[in-house]
């Protein structure tokens, strides 16, 4: 019988520093995607406060606590990063586990708002994509998510089939921004 053995998306990808800049997989989180049922939204918006302690996202924008995060996904969709989902959510939305199906990365450093420009068609300065802010684009030929966690870190995911392509993009994209320097 064959042994099986989990692995992460980015297994195999080395984090990367260049020029000031770093590239790491993050940990593995529980991700599930929060999907309200019709007029169900303020009672999932309680529900989440009740259980765990922040709100549904706004359009565009991330909700925190202690142990977890909400970021927008979509029209009326949040994912939600960290614990695994409080039964209670069930009644109000429509719970996907996403845990195995996206590659998250992290790009740190300043020069991070640079790096991403060359991959994606919108504006991630700090003046117009605030820290919080989430948003679904393009990286280069991928759809992705991406999220301000602090000034000058972001947090990139694309589906786990596209963990190697992401990973050599912003690797590209991080070497010519650092020979400009």
């Amino acid at each position: 019988m064959a042994e099986l053995l989990a692995k992460t998306a980015c297994d195999g990808l080395a984090p990367l520093t260049i020029g000031g800049l770093s590239l790491k997989e993050t940990a593995p989180q529980v991700l599930t995607s929060l999907a309200p049922y019709r007029d169900q939204a303020q009672a999932l918006e309680a529900a989440l406060q009740a259980a765990h302690g922040l709100g549904f996202p706004a359009q565009g924008g991330s909700t925190r606590s202690k142990e977890a995060r909400a970021i927008w996904f979509g029209r009326d969709l949040a994912l939600l990063i960290g614990p695994k989902p409080d039964a209670s959510l069930a009644q109000h939305a429509a719970l996907t586990d996403q845990s195995a199906g996206w590659a998250v990365m992290e790009l740190t450093g300043q020069g991070a708002e640079d790096v991403l420009a060359r991959l994606c068609p919108v504006d991630l300065r700090l003046s117009a994509f605030a820290v919080g802010a989430s948003l679904r684009t393009e990286a280069k030929h991928m759809m992705a998510s991406v999220h301000r966690r602090e000034k000058d870190s972001f947090q990139i995911m694309v589906f786990r089939s596209l963990a190697q392509t992401l990973h050599h993009d912003l690797k590209t994209a991080m070497e010519a921004w650092a020979a400009r320097g």
